[in-house]
């Protein structure tokens, strides 16, 4: 009576090429979650807790802490014992600063922004658009009281700012629909323009004035009034913007200090070989 036997399943041997994919794509995963931790991190200087961090990138706590565990070794993110939470490192700093050196820009910009702050007494900004968002390049802090909405390297929406409703206007339609349909139209305040058809007449309002608002859109009692800064193509290459209370940047106040972003705006562009459209 023969005797029931279990048999293994048999696998066929893998190909050396099929091996080195699956590596590849787990090496890519690596990848993505590491950068998803490092761009969680840069959203609070405050730092994160190993759980908390699990928890806004949807990762396992094992998985964070192998990933962190890498990056700290590589000095990309540090660990505070003392509070028990991760912040962004020294060589996430090196890195990041050679996108601005890379935009040599920013350092023309400087004596620009100065004229900015010193002429409005308000906060001045550089920022430019990454990925259909804005990011802030470099600022020069207002001497008044001030609340800043975004820090230098922060992203924000292009529809929720003054910068990015500049950079905007000079859009054609398709591609501002392009811009709602991928990122949508978020409501920040109860300011915010949260509908398609009166960002397009804000816009065209933008492209007659020369300069754009963001009046309390993205933090209420907080304004901003931004133009765009414009390369040797006459395409944006970035904005400058002021940015205040609402208390010190009154109604009366608008079109005197759009007047004054809109003429340092054109004297940056000049002095970066930039030309101004025609239409300005």
């Amino acid at each position: 009576m023969s005797k029931n036997v279990i048999r293994r399943k048999s696998h066929e041997a893998r190909s050396p090429s099929e091996v080195d994919h699956d590596a590849r794509d787990g090496g890519v995963q690596s990848v993505d979650r590491a950068l998803s931790i490092l761009e969680t991190l840069a959203e609070d200087d405050e730092g994160y807790r190993l759980s908390d961090l699990a928890v806004r990138t949807g990762l396992s706590a094992s998985t964070v802490h192998r990933l962190l565990a890498t990056l700290e070794s590589r000095r990309f993110v540090q660990f505070d014992r003392a509070e028990s939470k991760w912040h962004v490192g020294v060589r996430s700093f090196t890195v990041g600063a050679s996108f601005a050196r890379r935009r040599n820009f920013s350092t023309q910009a400087i004596p620009y922004l100065r004229k900015l702050r010193d002429l409005t007494r308000e906060t001045a900004n550089l920022a430019v658009v990454d990925d259909e968002f804005i990011i802030v390049l470099t600022r020069m802090e207002s001497r008044e009281i001030m609340r800043s909405l975004t820090q230098v390297g922060g992203r924000v929406a292009m529809v929720t700012s003054g910068v990015g409703k500049a950079v905007l206007a000079t859009y054609s339609d398709e591609d501002v629909a392009a811009v709602i349909r991928h990122h949508g139209m978020p409501r920040l305040t109860e300011k915010s323009i949260v509908r398609p058809g009166d960002l397009f007449k804000e816009l065209e309002k933008i492209r007659k004035q020369g300069f754009a608002l963001d009046d309390e859109e993205a933090c209420m009692g907080l304004r901003c009034i931004a133009a765009v800064v414009y390369n040797d193509c006459a395409e944006p290459l970035a904005a400058i913007s002021v940015s205040g209370m609402t208390s010190r940047l009154t109604d009366d106040r608008l079109p005197e200090i759009g007047q004054i972003v809109r003429e340092v705006a054109g004297e940056l562009t000049v002095a970066l070989g930039g030309v101004m459209p025609a239409s300005s």
